[in-house]
């Protein structure tokens, strides 16, 4: 082929695509099935960068995690079959996450098609619509000219309404075979124009009646969270809490959104909640939630906000007419986006004064009492730990964790300044994926240039600490902590309390994990005593290389309140 005919293959129209949405970075493990893609990236390597991942989980949490950061879709390529099963994490969690991201799967030829051919697998079935948990859609594109029409439509969809993922299947032969001209004109398909989300605004009427809600209240309370933010919303979400006196707490995982360091901050809505704010949620008389869509997780297991009837007032505001009532009836339901919402409230008329004013004082001290630890035996004092990071931590550094008791610490006691100050700092799934920390921070560091600080469960790490390999190929620097108690805590914590001293499956038997950081080219440290931490800290700031600061954690610190032993006691007493 000559260079350009090259130039006219689906392989390199779906490229300029990607480049016309605004797409610098795609992540992904390569396959043979899209070969013809990865000739398109060589193609245009000057204007998008194709991140060579170790393994399709991990490829799949950086596109989410670049979802995140952006508000675009990230981008994920995988081959076929077992490239496409293992990337289907990622895929749920930007679902549950409600993260834009488009999942592009290299597929098996057409003229193979529906033989149980190599690596074969109906996509349409294992990520469509219909399994209520993995693509907001899926669609295969079997015309070459038609590419511009799929991606744009992809972004689209991706970022519009509930954000969420699409899955684009390529089939081999299509992506290699050249562009046809328009039969009538003669011109060549070319990309379609840069795809905006829609922000809808929520409308005079509706804020009219969130305004005499907020007059006939009480004790009302503001949950914020979800998708769609920029530092301009969260501004406006701050002036709108500064003009009423409202207490403001942020849902589970998304705690970037209103600066914690706020005098109206009243924590964080989640796993782990402070005692104290749930039972403030539970006795508030008006729930104003702004963009989060209300999950298990953020309603302690729909008991902090019953469903389907909330006792308190609950005007939920969301950029999906399909989540709205859905699972809670609201008092009043608002479509609209967060963004748009936040800035129409930022001009919402406050009365001279409220008699709330002594409610979110107290919300905000119950926040700050919760920051004070209780004490916990070992030579490992985590707050203290949690401490040294917010010490020395930039504002702008992106904290990353995956799932498991260990994030509980940064969830309690690391005080996220976020989108208010300019940018998103936290990444966390909230479908408690496990090994999403140490990709996403890999993700962020890569894409953003910013400092990005994971913590990391031992078992946590172990699912995808395959990607220090891909940090140090991009020189991307992050620094990892991972704290080591030898076991599966969130899962033995739970046995204890249900099967107390029947230790089943959550053991773990670890490698060297400083002598493994120090295979992959990153610097490997170990630490046993508190005082060893800040030194190990500052060390890892100074050095141009990625760090890994294991921490060796006493098994009976189990959690931020508590010990393993105290938990069985109170088990075999019950």
């Amino acid at each position: 082929m000559t260079e350009a005919s090259i130039s006219q293959i689906g392989g390199h129209l779906l490229v300029q695509c990607l480049v016309k949405q605004g797409t610098t970075h795609a992540f992904g493990v390569p396959g043979e099935s899209f070969l013809a893609v990865l000739d398109g990236f060589h193609h245009y390597r000057d204007q998008i960068r194709f991140v060579i991942n170790r393994q399709e989980g991990g490829a799949a949490f950086m596109a989410e995690a670049h979802g995140k950061l952006t508000g675009r879709p990230g981008v994920c390529f995988v081959t076929r079959g077992p490239g496409a099963t293992n990337a289907s994490i990622g895929v749920h969690t930007a679902y549950q996450d409600s993260t834009p991201m488009v999942l592009f799967v290299g597929d098996v030829a057409s003229d193979t098609r529906d033989r149980e051919a190599f690596q074969e697998v109906d996509y349409q079935s294992f990520f469509g619509p219909s399994t209520k948990g993995f693509a907001k859609r899926v669609e295969r594109i079997d015309e070459v000219a038609r590419i511009p029409e799929y991606v744009a439509r992809a972004f689209a969809t991706a970022m519009n309404g509930r954000p969420g993922p699409v899955v684009l299947v390529l089939p081999e032969d299509m992506l290699a075979q050249a562009v046809p001209t328009n039969p009538v004109t003669g011109a060549l398909p070319v990309a379609l124009p840069y795809v905006a989300a829609v922000d809808g605004h929520p409308g005079a009427e509706p804020l009219s009646k969130l305004r005499e809600a907020l007059l006939l209240a009480e004790r009302p309370l503001v949950i914020a969270g979800g998708p769609g933010w920029s530092p301009e919303a969260a501004q406006a979400l701050q002036r709108f809490a500064d003009n009423w006196s409202l207490p403001v707490a942020n849902a589970f995982r998304f705690q970037d959104t209103f600066d914690n360091h706020h005098p109206l901050y009243a924590g964080d809505v989640g796993i782990g909640i402070n005692p104290k704010l749930a039972a403030r949620i539970k006795a508030s008389d008006l729930i104003l939630a702004l963009g989060p869509r209300l999950g298990e997780m953020t309603t302690g297991g729909y008991t902090l906000i019953e469903a389907p009837l909330p006792r308190q007032k609950l005007v939920h505001i969301h950029a999906s007419a399909e989540e709205l009532n859905r699972v809670f009836q609201a008092h009043l339901a608002i479509l609209a986006s967060p963004a748009q919402t936040a800035l129409a409230l930022a001009d919402l008329i406050a009365p001279r004064a409220v008699t709330w004013t002594d409610w979110a004082r107290a919300c905000h001290a119950d926040y700050l009492a919760n920051l004070v630890p209780q004490p916990l035996p070992g030579l490992i004092d985590m707050p203290a730990v949690v401490v040294a990071l917010q010490r020395h931590l930039p504002s702008d550094t992106v904290v990353t964790n995956g799932a498991g008791n260990f994030a509980s610490w940064v969830h309690r006691f690391y005080r996220y300044h976020g989108w208010a100050k300019g940018c998103k700092t936290q990444l966390a799934p909230t479908n408690g994926a496990m090994g999403y920390g140490v990709p996403a921070g890999i993700a962020a560091a890569i894409t953003t240039g910013r400092l990005a600080v994971t913590i990391a469960g031992d078992g946590d790490f172990l699912m995808n600490g395959q990607e220090l390999a891909t940090a140090v190929q991009y020189g991307a620097k992050t620094i990892i902590v991972v704290l080591n108690n030898g076991m599966f805590g969130t899962i033995r914590m739970h046995q204890e309390r249900e099967y107390p001293r029947h230790v089943s499956g959550t053991a773990l038997c670890n490698p060297d994990f400083c002598a493994l950081a120090q295979a992959y080219g990153y610097a490997g440290v170990r630490i046993t005593r508190t005082d060893e931490f800040e030194p190990a800290l500052l060390a890892a700031l100074e050095r141009s290389q990625g760090s890994l600061i294991e921490v060796i954690l006493d098994p009976q610190v189990i959690s931020t309140r508590g010990t393993l032993d105290a938990i069985t006691k109170a088990a075999l007493e019950r």
